[in-house]
C-alpha cells in the first residue's frame, strides 16, 4: 500500500505541471451517462444549463414562461447532459521492463507506471472515467480509483514479456497501452484489432532505455533476459550492433503501420528523457492533438 500511495504521490506531483485533460471522445455512444461532471450539451440531463431563444420546431412544452415573461421574445430552459469519457489504461507488467542500464536511470516499468498514473490522474482531475483493460477495474472516477490503479500497478510479472489485455474494451471509449513493445508483435496486433473493431482509438508510448536504441556494446558481452529465460555470450558484441538496430527499425516501422491502419498514434519516450515531456505528448495525443 506504501508502494502504491509513493507512486501516487509522484504521479500527482508530474500532473500538476499540465492542466487538467477532457478527453475528447470521437464517438460518444456507450459513454454518455448524467452526473455532476463532464462536458456540458444539450440534452436531457436534470441540471439547468441556460436559456435560449425559442426557435422553430420547439415544443410549446420547452417554453419558459416566467423568463420568457420579462419581454416580448419566448425563452427555452435547456438542461444539459453530462458526458463522460472511458479511457482504458495498459501498462507493460513483463519483466522486460524492469531494465535499466544505469543506476541513475529509471527502470522502464517505472517510467512507464508513473506516466500511466499520471494521465489517468488528469483524466480523473477533468472529470473523466479511467479503468484498466480487461475486466479487473472498470473504468470509474475519483481519487480511489487512482489508488487501485497504483496498487495493480505495484505488481510484477513473471514473464519477459506480457501481452497487452483487450477484453472488455468499451465500445467508443480511448485508450492508452504503455510498453517497450519488444515482445512478440502478434499479440500487439491482435489487441490494437481488436481494440479497432469496437471502435476503440488510442495511443500506443514505447518507453526504452536510451542504450536499447544506441547498442553500445562492445567485445566480450554477456546478454540476459532481466527474467533469465534467455542468455547469449558472445566475444564480439560489436558485430550484433548493425543488426540489432536493423530489426529495432523494422519493429518501429511494424508499430507505425499497425497505428496507422487502426487509428491510433505512436509516440516514443526515452528513460533519460522528461517525464514531464511524455505527459504532455499524451496529453496532445489523447486530445485528438499530434506529438
Amino acid at each position: 500500500m506504501n508502494a502504491a500511495l509513493t507512486l501516487r504521490e509522484r504521479s500527482e506531483a508530474e500532473a500538476s505541471r499540465l492542466p487538467p485533460l477532457l478527453a475528447r471522445a470521437e464517438h460518444l455512444a456507450g459513454t454518455v451517462l448524467l452526473g455532476d461532471h463532464g462536458r456540458r450539451r444539450s440534452g436531457l440531463g436534470d441540471d439547468f444549463w441556460q436559456y435560449r431563444p425559442a426557435q422553430i420546431g420547439d415544443s410549446r412544452r420547452m417554453i419558459d414562461h416566467r423568463r420568457s415573461a420579462r419581454g416580448d421574445q419566448q425563452f427555452v430552459r435547456e438542461r444539459e447532459w453530462q458526458i463522460a469519457q472511458s479511457v482504458m489504461l495498459w501498462v507493460d507488467q513483463g519483466a522486460s521492463m524492469r531494465f535499466a542500464s544505469d543506476k541513475s536511470l529509471h527502470t522502464k516499468a517505472d517510467r512507464a507506471r508513473l506516466l500511466g498514473l499520471s494521465t489517468a490522474i488528469l483524466l480523473v482531475r477533468g472529470g473523466e472515467r479511467v479503468g484498466l483493460t480487461g475486466t479487473t477495474l472498470p473504468p470509474r472516477r475519483g481519487n480511489a480509483q487512482i489508488v487501485r490503479l497504483a496498487q495493480a500497478w505495484s505488481e510484477d510479472a513473471e514473464a519477459d514479456y506480457a501481452p497487452p489485455e483487450h477484453r472488455a474494451m468499451i465500445p467508443h471509449a480511448r485508450a492508452v497501452f504503455i510498453s517497450d513493445f519488444l515482445g512478440p508483435m502478434d499479440e500487439v496486433e491482435l489487441a490494437l484489432t481488436k481494440a479497432a473493431d469496437r471502435g476503440v482509438r488510442g495511443v500506443l508510448l514505447q518507453v526504452l532505455d536510451p542504450t536499447e536504441e544506441s547498442f553500445p556494446y562492445r567485445g566480450r558481452t554477456i546478454f540476459e533476459s532481466v527474467g533469465g529465460t534467455a542468455r547469449h555470450e558472445t566475444l564480439k558484441a560489436g558485430e550484433l550492433r548493425d543488426r540489432y538496430l536493423e530489426r529495432l527499425a523494422n519493429r518501429k516501422d511494424a508499430l507505425t503501420q499497425l497505428c496507422r491502419a487502426t487509428g491510433w498514434q505512436l509516440g516514443l519516450h526515452h528513460t533519460g528523457d522528461s517525464a514531464q515531456a511524455a505527459l504532455l505528448w499524451l496529453y496532445r495525443a489523447l486530445d485528438g492533438g499530434t506529438a
